[in-house]
């Protein structure tokens, strides 16, 4: 049996039942999310992998930080294959960190990889991801259908246009995208000429 199962994290037969009968049934609303929504609007798809997961994951940047990985492969010029493979190193100490797990769920539940991702998996899996990813169902909405996602609320400041929500309505495909405020800009009072300019993008937008 594979390192992921279907009865993963899942030791009694209570945790089995009300897990398999009820809650791996049920969509998923999530209230707080960091999804681009020009991405979801151009219903984006991803040349491989590593675009996806390390493209903005500040989770999985700060673990290869903390595991020495040189700045170029996490946000710099490095290629997203060998950020891939740097990834993959890392994995090999994140053992009981929940991104070890998040990851590996991922890999099996998406693209049906049961082997544990490190450094001597990593060619593998990166080819077999990368050519999960050219089918169709691989982009922006097709991962959110994949997942029975019902709603997403993402974080958007107060001063947006919202134009990738107005754009994503006049196309709906299941999923709700709505905008949820986060107006983190206007407590960062220490930097008061960046302060006053969003004031004033917000007194425009309040109109």
């Amino acid at each position: 049996m594979g390192y992921i199962n279907d009865d993963f994290l899942l030791t009694t037969k209570a945790a089995k039942e009300l897990y398999h009968g009820y809650a791996a049934k049920m969509p998923i609303i999530d209230y707080h999310c960091h999804l681009p929504p020009a991405e979801i609007a151009e219903d984006k798809r991803w040349e491989d992998i590593a675009q996806v997961w390390l493209g903005g994951d500040h989770y999985k940047w700060r673990q290869m930080r903390s595991n020495g990985v040189d700045e170029k492969y996490v946000t710099g010029d490095a290629s997203w294959h060998d950020k891939f493979v740097k990834f993959a190193e890392t994995m090999e100490v994140l053992v009981k960190n929940p991104l070890f797990d998040w990851s590996h769920l991922e890999l099996k539940r998406y693209f049906g990889v049961g082997d544990r991702l490190c450094g001597a998996t990593a060619e593998k899996i990166w080819k077999k991801c990368n050519a999960q990813m050219k089918k169709p169902g691989f982009s922006a909405r097709g991962l959110m259908k994949k997942s029975n996602v019902r709603v997403v609320c993402t974080t958007d400041d107060p001063v947006d246009s919202l134009e990738h929500h107005l754009a994503i309505a006049k196309k709906p495909f299941g999923t709700k995208i709505l905008p949820a405020w986060r107006s983190d800009k206007a407590s960062k009072v220490e930097n008061v000429k960046a302060w006053n300019e969003w004031m004033d993008k917000l007194s425009i937008a309040s109109m």
